[in-house]
């Protein structure tokens, strides 16, 4: 039987940067390339690097072994606010029946 997950609001976006707080990539810093709210993941730019095996195909005849980007665990980075510069949690805002992304270090609008 399979269970059935929660989908969670995540609030880290696609584009945005992001620096690694947790595993083997501690420090990095990169752009979140694709988002999973299912899953509770995000895959970041040059990070969490694994090797994977590529079999032979008509767009890659050669196959042979390849280096990908595996998606991390939302909880393992933090968002780079771009008005300070500093890794900060994520507050929201509603004005005008938007809700809007805010910095809880600077308290300056994220997007």
């Amino acid at each position: 039987m399979a269970t059935k997950t929660k989908r969670v609001n995540l609030n880290i976006r696609k584009g945005d940067n992001v620096r690694v707080i947790k595993g083997k990539d501690t420090g990095k810093e990169g752009k979140v390339l694709r988002t999973s709210p299912e899953s509770n993941r995000v895959t970041v730019e040059k990070v969490n690097i694994v090797k994977k095996a590529m079999r032979p195909t008509q767009a890659n005849p050669q196959g042979g072994i390849s280096s990908i980007e595996a998606p991390l665990h939302a909880s393992n980075v933090m968002l780079i606010c771009p008005a300070c510069k500093k890794p900060t949690r994520v507050g929201h805002r509603i004005e005008d029946g938007k809700k809007h992304r805010v910095c809880k270090k600077c308290g300056k609008d994220i997007d």
